[in-house]
């Protein structure tokens, strides 16, 4: 099965490059699972980054964790999903 987590977070306003950068800097551990993992930024200094597993929908993987308050003008929102294939 495959498994899709998705991160996002919004920069406090005119950090959102940092944003980008510290999440791109973050390591997930080497758990043989990672199979894709994609960063993307939206307006408003969002930037959303989706992993994908090979692992069972309820299985515990590693997560990015939340940035610094100063970094971020809310908390992070996480969601997992389950791949349904083409």
């Amino acid at each position: 099965m495959t498994v899709a987590l998705m991160w996002e977070a919004r920069a406090v306003a005119g950090r959102g490059a940092e944003l980008l950068a510290w999440a791109r800097a973050r390591e997930l551990p080497d758990t043989g699972r990672l199979l894709r993992r994609e960063t993307l930024r939206a307006p408003q200094d969002r930037v959303l980054v989706i992993t994908w597993w090979d692992a069972e929908y309820d299985a515990e993987l590693p997560e990015l964790p939340e940035p610094d308050a100063g970094l971020v003008c809310r908390a992070v929102h996480r969601w997992r999903f389950e791949s349904l294939g083409e």
